[in-house]
């Protein structure tokens, strides 16, 4: 997989408008949102949590190690840690109970925890059906599952004119069909699917939906994936968490602009 330059966003909308909405967004940060991203303690979600935080967002960061957690919260003053497992059903409630209590509600969720499956990437063919139901758990039902159980609370934001946004993290694997990656592939493209019909299904509530593909990143994930990549040619995951939260407020700044526009993704 080839690495791209910038995050690659799908949406709908205004192309023009939504052209300079994004040319804005680093230009005003995210100031006082409330902001909960999943897969928190390394790799790129370390990264966004990191650069809202700076952005002056309040962040609640989930992550399934407790140790993790903890040192994620030392290092990152001002962060709310969360242990949960995305993956387990009956971690969700739990998870988005201590998201509301910590923040005080939500403006914004980001679905970034995911596995590539087994350990090693197998075909399709050779995939045993536990390790696809897992990586289904953690990259399709978790998100769901998650989004479900914060839906009143992004609502409320709509409503009251904070803005509402949902953003999973896609890959160019779901679109492309990489021999090895079917497992992976699969949970993303329904991802990304899932993501365009809670955007029709949920524009009358005012919450926003966006599918986005950071691009190929140097991270634990990716070198998993690929061992033999080099690092050189790969996205830093810090340039990456910038996109993500210019994109976030790219979109809450078009929601304002536009109230009566409910921005989507295609």
């Amino acid at each position: 997989m080839g690495a791209r330059d910038q995050c690659q966003v799908t949406n709908s909308g205004a192309p023009a408008a939504r052209r300079a909405a994004l040319a804005d967004a680093a230009s005003r940060p995210p100031r006082g949102l409330r902001i909960a991203v999943t897969g928190g303690t390394a790799g790129l979600g370390l990264a966004m949590a990191r650069e809202l935080l700076g952005r002056g967002a309040q962040v609640a960061l989930i992550g399934r190690q407790r140790v993790r957690v903890d040192a994620v919260v030392r290092e990152l003053a001002g962060a709310h840690g969360i242990v949960g497992d995305v993956s387990r059903k009956g971690d969700i409630h739990p998870i988005a109970l201590q998201i509301l209590g910590a923040l005080g509600g939500i403006d914004g969720l980001v679905n970034n925890a995911s596995t590539l499956g087994p350990r090693r990437l197998e075909l399709l063919a050779d995939t045993e059906c536990e390790d696809f139901e897992r990586a289904l758990a953690t990259n399709l039902l978790g998100p769901f599952r998650l989004t479900r159980a914060l839906l009143g609370s992004l609502a409320a934001s709509a409503r009251e004119g904070r803005g509402a946004i949902v953003l999973n993290v896609s890959s160019d694997a779901a679109m492309t069909p990489y021999p090895r990656w079917g497992v992976y592939a699969s949970s993303k493209a329904a991802l990304h699917q899932m993501t365009r019909i809670w955007a029709e299904e949920l524009k009358p509530e005012g919450i926003h939906f966006v599918s986005l593909d950071p691009g190929d990143m140097d991270t634990d994930l990716h070198r998993a994936a690929v061992p033999d990549a080099d690092p050189a040619s790969l996205k830093r995951a810090e340039v990456a968490a910038r996109e993500m939260a210019d994109a976030i407020e790219a979109v809450l700044s078009a929601s304002a602009a536009r109230p009566a526009a409910k921005v989507g993704v295609r």
